[in-house]
């Protein structure tokens, strides 16, 4: 690779890594390019990427990024997933291949400043997805007005029977 290509692609990843939401470290030593496809396939349904990337040029992207507090993780056959919106996806993509692939190890990474060791990813990935939090959030949100209708209206509806029964009581009184 020319030097204009290294510092083309130092630039590119210096980007990705400044945008990711998650950056997670893998070992993909012992996998088929079968195997790192289906891989790539599910990270990227997920909402990310994922790369295989020279230890040097991912040390030197990493600079003035989050990623910086995991560069003591690139050594050895690194490849990075980058997380670009909701990263609990990406880590249960990771966390279920690793299931599938002994070959495969989780060696850490970083969601926004905080570093994750592999425990932590697999933690992040039983997490519920984003939208299920933001369900749950409105749900309890909205569970003191619903509460506050209810009984309003159970309120307004003895008072209803309670006119009522005044009516009827005064029209057999007649």
């Amino acid at each position: 690779m020319r030097k204009d290509e290294k510092r083309d692609l130092v630039k590119q990843l210096h980007d990705e890594l400044g945008d990711a939401q998650a950056v997670f470290v893998t070992d993909y030593l012992g996998l088929n390019v079968e195997k790192i496809t289906q891989l790539r396939k599910g990270i990227k349904e997920a909402g990310g990427s994922y790369q295989v990337v020279k230890n040097t040029l991912l040390r030197r992207a990493s600079e003035d990024t989050s990623a910086k507090a995991i560069e003591k993780l690139f050594v050895g056959p690194t490849a990075i997933a980058m997380a670009k919106g909701d990263p609990i996806g990406i880590a249960k993509a990771l966390v279920d291949f690793a299931k599938d692939n002994e070959a495969f190890g989780l060696q850490g990474g970083v969601l926004g400043e905080q570093v994750l060791d592999s425990d932590a990813i697999q933690a992040l990935a039983k997490m519920p997805s984003r939208e299920v939090l933001l369900a749950k959030m409105l749900g309890s949100l909205n569970a003191p007005v619903t509460n506050f209708v209810g009984v309003f209206a159970a309120m307004l509806r003895q008072l209803v029977y309670v006119l009522k029964a005044i009516e009827n009581q005064k029209k057999q009184g007649e």
